[in-house]
């Protein structure tokens, strides 16, 4: 099933789940390393080894894990926002959405550019969001999603 879609630039909800997933993320990370990190040469606290993957784990859960479980990160839950999942017509000049629930390779993909997307305070997710033809950022592009209001979601259904 395939559904035309339209989308929308949502920048203030763009941001605003953005701040909140990585809110959480950064505050679990100062957490996680001031309690769980030895002393280091600079004064302050380092993590090594295994324990050093704990944050990775946590950042891959909160990302892509609870996309995968919910639909969407918190933060895009919490401002009314979800990432679908699109297929290109073979000239790349229509697009529609599948129905079908992002895969887990798509989720990661979206995620693993989020460094670039939020670099320079999220100057380059905004840029790319604002001159592509779907408002997607670098991370939307290669997992082929969109990021659409949920309650748009709930009218096509």
């Amino acid at each position: 099933m395939t559904t035309e879609s339209k989308t929308e630039r949502n920048f203030r909800n763009r941001i605003l789940a953005g701040f909140i997933d990585y809110f959480i993320i950064c505050t679990f990370f100062m957490v996680y390393v001031y309690t769980f990190g030895e002393p280091n040469d600079e004064g302050g606290y380092s993590v090594n080894g295994l324990p050093a993957l704990v944050p990775v784990l946590f950042w891959g859960i909160m990302t892509v894990g609870i996309e995968q479980w919910l639909g969407a990160t918190l933060g895009n839950l919490l401002v009314g926002l979800k990432p679908v999942s699109i297929s290109k017509s073979s000239d790349n000049s229509t697009f529609s959405r599948t129905g079908k629930k992002l895969s887990f390779g798509q989720s990661l993909k979206r995620h693993l550019l989020d460094p670039i997307d939020m670099s320079f305070f999220g100057l380059i997710g905004i840029i790319t969001i604002k001159n592509t033809d779907k408002n997607q950022r670098l991370g939307d592009i290669w997992g082929n999603t969109i990021v659409v209001k949920s309650s748009e979601l709930k009218k096509t259904e």
